[in-house]
């Protein structure tokens, strides 16, 4: 029984790391409370960072603007419930393109985590975009971090005055620019533009521009790591993606350890020290506040400040860069590192699949929709020829980018009689409603109900769009 009770011990007992946090002498912890005062820094990766934040804002900027035949080439209307994106115009009834689409972007993102851990958070996400964009105009203004923590300690006098007061309306003016740019996405944007410089817009627009304002000026000038490290779900749950071959931002310990400040001419390999001189370059780069030393935290967003940091230290010790890196758990531990791994293949497949669906999905698509509404007053009636006679209202969606010619017909009845018209021109993502009745001689019906098909066709410009809808036509009892 011993024996058993042991085994059971030993099963669930999980590996624990035990970290040492090292205080440089005369340095501060950093406590979640305080402000983090984010220190420039040059480097490779830094500049990478850099020119995709340029490149993801301009696109972000222009995208609304830009116009194809005739229409804004991304908008997703809520009033009119239609969206546009270039070319495709998709209605309610094509939500399951958009879910194909969410779903792929979730794995696509997975993918990425798997291989290359947080590099969305650290690159590409509008919080990490927009904290850095705000951090830019706080250098410009107030100066470097340490002049920024300076400032903030000092009583108000102008100086002080005229700085923050200059910061927070950059911050404000940009918030107000980036809320303008997001409804623009949902609203026809040079309306937005032209209703907001003219004092012109709705009480709804200004209310949604209000939050958006304050929702940016809040999350990027005042909360910024508040958001990462308390509020965004996906640091919680991307561990689960990660394995011991996922490239994360690291610090070499066995190489770095034991820290020590020292001369540049001094053999620190003979002082028993490793190549950390312990200076926290690292820490006050990071725009999180933490400190890569004491392992990877769920906090990194891998963004590689620490990484430039620490190599810029490494070349003015003349010591070999990498201490902190882009590295594996298992590389680390000097083992064979993984690259194509089953977890990562399982995503890769499944990203395959789904982009093979839905571009299947886009490519059959039929450009047109029709809905038949039935006169629910009166299943059939006689009109003065004798003949049976059901009314019936067509709404037909042209989901096509251009004015559309269609053919109406309909089959499953000899001899029917088609009233209304039958050749019809429907606008560019439009509705066109049409009422019309069909009428049959009674001895062409051999029940109460038969089965019909309505058929439409593009005429012009020519194409081989065709949609059959199925319906039924009523006999008097």
């Amino acid at each position: 029984m011993s024996s058993a009770k042991n085994q059971v011990k030993n099963a669930v007992q999980i590996p624990v790391k035990n970290i040492q946090i090292h205080k440089a002498k005369g340095v501060e912890t950093y406590q979640p409370s305080d402000q983090i005062y984010v220190r420039k820094v040059k480097g490779f990766f830094q500049q990478l960072r850099r020119r995709m934040n340029m490149v993801y804002f301009t696109f972000f900027a222009l995208l609304p603007w830009l116009q194809y035949n005739g229409h804004q080439a991304v908008l997703f209307n809520i009033d009119t419930q239609r969206f546009t994106i270039w070319g495709l115009t998709l209605w309610p009834q094509d939500l399951t393109l958009l879910a194909w689409i969410f779903i792929l972007s979730a794995f696509l993102l997975f993918f990425v985590t798997t291989f290359l851990g947080r590099v969305w958070c650290g690159y590409m996400c509008p919080q990490t975009v927009w904290t850095f964009i705000f951090i830019w105009f706080e250098e410009k203004i107030e100066g470097t971090a340490n002049k920024r923590k300076k400032l903030d300690s000092q009583k108000m006098n102008f100086n002080k005055f005229w700085r923050k007061t200059v910061k927070h309306s950059a911050w404000l003016f940009f918030s107000l620019f980036t809320a303008m740019t997001f409804a623009g996405y949902f609203a026809p944007m040079r309306e937005v533009f032209i209703n907001v410089a003219t004092l012109d817009t709705t009480a709804t627009m200004a209310g949604i521009l209000a939050f958006f304002t304050l929702a940016t000026y809040g999350n990027a000038g005042w909360m910024r790591e508040t958001v990462c490290l308390h509020m965004c779900p996906y640091a919680r749950f991307q561990s689960a993606m990660f394995d011991k071959d996922t490239l994360t931002v690291s610090y070499d310990e066995a190489r770095g350890e034991s820290r020590g400040v020292r001369d540049r001419k001094q053999d620190h390999q003979a002082m028993g020290l490793g190549d950390c001189i312990d200076c926290n370059l690292c820490v006050q780069v990071c725009p999180t506040g933490i400190d890569i030393r004491n392992g990877l935290q769920y906090e990194c967003i891998n963004c590689g400040a620490c990484v430039d940091a620490c190599d810029g230290v490494m070349d003015k010790m003349k010591y070999e860069r990498g201490l902190i890196r882009y590295t594996t758990e298992h590389e680390l531990q000097g083992k064979k590192v993984h690259f194509v791994r089953a977890k990562l293949i399982g995503y890769a497949v499944v990203l395959f699949i789904m982009s093979s669906l839905l571009i299947l999905e886009i490519v059959n698509r039929v450009p047109v929709s029709l809905d038949i509404i039935r006169d629910r007053t009166e299943l059939a009636k006689e009109n003065f020829n004798g003949d049976i006679e059901n009314v019936y209202t067509l709404k037909i969606l042209n989901k096509s980018q251009t004015d559309n010619r269609y053919r109406l017909s309909v089959t499953g009845i000899n001899n029917t009689q088609w009233h209304g018209e039958q050749e019809i021109i429907v606008e560019a993502a439009s509705v066109y409603t049409l009422p019309m009745s069909i009428s049959v001689d009674p001895y062409e019906l051999k029940g109460y109900m038969s089965d019909i098909t309505f058929v439409i066709e593009q005429i012009e410009p020519q194409s081989d769009v065709k949609l059959e809808h199925e319906s039924r036509f009523f006999n008097k009892r």
